[in-house]
């Protein structure tokens, strides 16, 4: 059996295992310049036309390396139907607390429209208002803008139950006071925070009531499956988000009727290029709808963790805290008195820690996956207990397992 690892492959077999493959029905899937266009033509709410004026500064927030979003398709299309000169445009690269794109991933993400991106950072920010008595605070070129526009990838997310819509902006260009509120303890133990719900969701809902003090105006955004893109939307983020994450969880659910000794749970690039987002294959598995795992059961992920834990701020914070623990109950036991921007992800890892265990596999670095509370093997073969039940989850971020 093949699962991805990096870029590429990995091969691994478990002949002394009963295998049952969890693998989303997948839909049909579009060419994303083709349904980017037709979505910007046909847009929830006001088209781009009616929104741009030929005077307006524009502001496009865009997604960072670790989203496999095709901005620089969708920045070209909003490009082509915005009625202001190229240099009215500014492209800004929504990191939250991730680490600056290089000038070469910059590149290879925007193609032609390289030149017109900034990277976002925390420390540059204005506030625009706020929520709940939460300041939101957004770099200030995409304060001052007349327009504001965002790119966007409508997958599951942990908290969000779909990323995309103002997500982009309002985190991606954001400051640390908006990202402390969403995901602090309180917000992140709400019922209704959870992967693959946006209805009821309070932390879905905190980020549209800042998207309406910041923006974007107008998004354009997509989703995709294990096969490719499955569609586009554009227009207001809210309805954007909706359109989308129907489309997805159409495609992406699975239901699941059995318990298993182990899910052995694909990643790959971009996000096994370091531990604080390869560790989102196991939480989605084992925080989601469905936890699939019997007491005592195991998450195995292959990742190559190319960086490490991470290089930006928000990862460095997960890392710390991880490495410094004795024990994942201790941790998730500190951590629910509050913890730091970026730290969130090691509250929740430790959150699933307290019940099952995590395996990295293949990884460069497996010294750093034992100093997190993990546990490193060198292949999956390695990692799975002979004689188990096992579930394979070949793209464990694109799959919602369900009831």
């Amino acid at each position: 059996m093949e699962l991805p690892l990096g870029e590429g492959t990995v091969e691994f077999d478990l002949p002394d295992c009963d295998v049952t493959l969890a693998d989303p029905p997948g839909g049909e899937t579009v060419d994303p310049r083709s349904a980017a266009e037709a979505a910007v033509a046909d847009p929830h709410g006001p088209a781009l036309d009616d929104v741009a004026d030929a005077t307006d500064s524009v502001a496009i927030v865009v997604t960072d390396v670790t989203r496999a979003t095709p901005d620089d398709v969708l920045v070209d299309v909003l490009l082509d139907h915005l009625p202001v000169a190229r240099e009215q445009v500014t492209v800004v690269v929504g990191l939250g607390l991730h680490r600056p794109m290089t000038d070469a991933e910059l590149r290879d993400g925007l193609g032609e429209h390289a030149d017109l991106a900034v990277n976002h950072d925390p420390e540059e920010t204005v506030e625009v208002g706020a929520v709940d008595g939460c300041p939101v605070d957004i770099h200030r070129t995409v304060a001052d803008a007349d327009l504001v526009l965002s790119t966007g990838m409508v997958e599951p997310h942990q908290y969000a139950g779909f990323s995309g819509g103002a997500k982009t902006v309002v985190v991606g260009a954001g400051g640390e006071s908006l990202i402390r509120y969403t995901h602090g303890p309180e917000m992140l133990s709400r019922d209704g925070v959870r992967l693959g719900r946006i209805e009821e969701n309070p932390f879905r809902e905190t980020l549209d009531r800042a998207g309406d003090l910041a923006g974007p105006d107008f998004c354009l955004n997509v989703t995709k499956g294990v096969a490719g893109f499955l569609g586009a939307s554009a227009g207001t983020p809210r309805a954007v988000v909706a359109d989308l994450a129907e489309t997805a969880k159409a495609a992406l659910s699975v239901p699941v009727e059995a318990e298993y000794d182990a899910v052995v749970a694909g990643v790959g690039a971009p996000k096994d290029a370091n531990l604080y987002q390869t560790t989102r294959g196991a939480t989605y598995v084992l925080l989601g709808d469905r936890n699939p795992l019997r007491t005592g059961g195991r998450v195995v992920v292959p990742a190559e963790l190319a960086e490490g834990a991470g290089q930006g701020t928000g990862e460095q914070r997960f890392y710390d805290r991880l490495s410094g623990a004795t024990s994942a109950e201790s941790l998730y036991e500190e951590l629910r008195e509050g913890y730091e921007p970026g730290a969130q992800r090691a509250f929740v890892v430790a959150r699933a820690l307290r019940e099952h265990d995590v395996y990295v596999t293949n990884s460069r670095c497996p010294e750093l996956v034992e100093e997190c509370l993990m546990h490193a093997s060198e292949s999956v073969e390695d990692a799975v207990e002979p004689g188990s039940d096992v579930l394979v989850v070949r793209d464990a971020l694109n799959t919602l397992l369900t009831r």
